[in-house]
């Protein structure tokens, strides 16, 4: 398997972060945090130095039901329907590498039929055909934008215009749905064939050694067998932060899972950050939030973040790892309240899950023109 050393870093382009070595081993943790803050604030300096990206453009793919006591680290305080909706964005970005070669990523390129086997989501499924109303329910809370592949032709690209693609983490992604199986899948007749068609899947260490062996805390949250078949040679892996090119980062944010990391992008508005650490700009930001009891939990605890908190495998580390988010975020140009962070799955704002809707709600990222047959 290819592993992102610093020689194989440069094969593809890219290069390592040192910006961040070590912050995320400081002990003790209040002082971790404040190594992760500064690295983070140093290293943003040099991020928009460097240049932006070609392009950049999100398109939504699916929404799906989450319980909202995960979505807020269970600070809700008013009686709310036990589930919300979160819409999944693809993002593709556009940009020249470190040697000058043109690439193109796509980030949480999520193929809806996949997640569905996660166990979470396979046992939501059953309670639901049980219970009465449980189809109305369904309705309420799914509903379909666009497949990957979908999302490909609308921006006039082929699977091999792509170069890589990446998750912020693993959770309830089949990466045969991707990157192909020679493996056939139950339930199919022949084995899945990539979407993207050579492209590389870039994924933490970390991250694709959870899926390999899982702890039972981690379990449901991941689809069983998704490595079944893969090809080790399609993942390209890393440790720590890397940058890919000038102005498009992989940073690594600890705390969600072991391996989770965010997309940085520098634009002509300045930095964003997404990743899935919060569903809603109020995860971030809860001292902004009109959710009812996040800004409370912000107030009472004295914290400046409430994490999406479905799996607590570090929430110190998380919470470390969602103010490196915010400190790399520039301020929104509409409204320079709010940072510029898309969660890569945010909170639907539909009135049918009123109150618990975003407080504010970016809609998307574009920048730049996406074109086909950039390699």
């Amino acid at each position: 398997m290819a592993t992102a050393g610093t020689g194989h870093l440069t094969g593809i382009g890219a290069r390592p972060i040192p910006e961040f070595d070590g912050v995320h081993d400081v002990w003790p943790r209040g002082e971790r945090l404040r190594a992760v803050r500064e690295a983070a604030a140093a290293y943003k300096e040099r991020f928009k130095a460097q240049g932006q990206v070609r392009a950049v453009k999100s398109v939504d793919i699916a929404a799906a039901p989450y319980p909202v006591k995960y979505a807020f680290h269970d600070a809700v305080s008013v009686p709310a329907l036990p589930l919300i909706s979160m819409i999944n964005r693809m993002i593709v970005v556009q940009y020249d590498d470190f040697d000058g070669r043109a690439r193109t990523l796509v980030f949480e390129p999520t193929v809806p039929e996949g997640s569905a086997k996660a166990p979470f989501y396979r046992n939501l499924q059953k309670v639901t055909d049980k219970v009465p109303g449980g189809k109305l329910l369904e309705r309420m809370v799914l509903r379909y934008y666009a497949e990957p592949g979908d999302v490909l032709r609308r921006l006039g690209l082929t699977p091999d215009d792509i170069d890589f693609c990446t998750f912020d983490h693993l959770h309830v992604q089949d990466p045969r749905m991707i990157l192909g199986s020679t493996e056939v899948m139950e339930g199919e007749a022949a084995p899945r064939k990539p979407l993207f068609g050579g492209a590389r899947m870039l994924v933490h260490n970390r991250e694709l050694a959870t899926l390999k062996s899982l702890h039972p805390m981690q379990w449901a949250w991941y689809v069983d067998g998704g490595l079944d078949g893969v090809d080790p040679e399609k993942f390209v892996t890393f440790d720590g932060d890397v940058e890919l090119g000038p102005g498009v980062a992989l940073l690594w944010t600890p705390g969600h899972t072991d391996g989770n990391h965010s997309l940085a992008l520098n634009t002509p508005d300045g930095v964003w950050v997404s990743s899935e650490n919060g569903i809603s700009l109020d995860n971030w930001q809860p001292e902004l939030s009109r959710i009812p009891g996040v800004r409370r939990y912000h107030e009472v605890f004295g914290r400046e973040i409430c994490p999406n908190a479905n799996t607590l495998e570090d929430s110190l580390d998380q919470y470390d790892s969602m103010v490196k988010e915010k400190t790399l975020a520039d301020r929104c140009k509409a409204d320079p309240r709010w940072l510029q962070i898309l969660p890569s799955t945010e909170l639907a704002p539909w009135k049918r899950f009123w109150p618990v809707v975003p407080t504010y709600v970016h809609g998307g990222i574009a920048y730049g023109e996406i074109k086909g047959g950039r390699r």
